[in-house]
């Protein structure tokens, strides 16, 4: 797809507000999570990347070192630019980024988008959990077919 940069945020408080912006949009209008949950004692220590659709940022995720793994969290696409890919992106990127740390992968996975991340070989453990009044399961990540 053509005009597409995913970046990894460094130091740019322009990219960083871009982000917050996708969140603000996707957590906390749409799914009406509160400011307080969704902005977190985590986002300075946590790894940033966004999207840029045609020079627009459009999609986003982040990832942080838990104990001994590895946690993806926050991906969120807007909603006018769902359907398209994006999200996988997002998320090929940050694997091709932190495979090689060779830790475990896990999240917290919405309950709708479990069939996109078995896509990616993610896979659904233990028992349905409420986080920010949202239903979720924990899934890990089982590498490719190749593995």
């Amino acid at each position: 797809m053509k005009g597409i940069n995913i970046i990894r945020i460094k130091d740019s408080d322009a990219e960083a507000e871009a982000m917050f912006h996708i969140r603000r949009k996707v957590f906390v209008e749409e799914q009406l999570v509160s400011e307080t949950e969704e902005f977190d004692e985590f986002e300075e220590t946590s790894n940033h990347y966004i999207l840029y659709l045609n020079e627009n940022p459009v999609a986003c995720a982040r990832w942080r070192e838990v104990d001994d793994k590895i946690k993806l969290e926050r991906f969120a696409v807007l909603k006018e630019h769902r359907k398209q890919g994006l999200g996988g992106l997002v998320l090929e990127r940050i694997l091709q980024d932190i495979l090689s740390i060779g830790k475990p992968i896990y999240m917290h996975a919405q309950i709708h988008a479990i069939p996109f991340y078995k896509k990616f070989n993610f896979i659904k453990k233990g028992e349905l959990f409420t986080e920010c009044g949202i239903e979720h399961f924990t899934m890990y990540y089982h590498g490719t077919d190749k593995d």
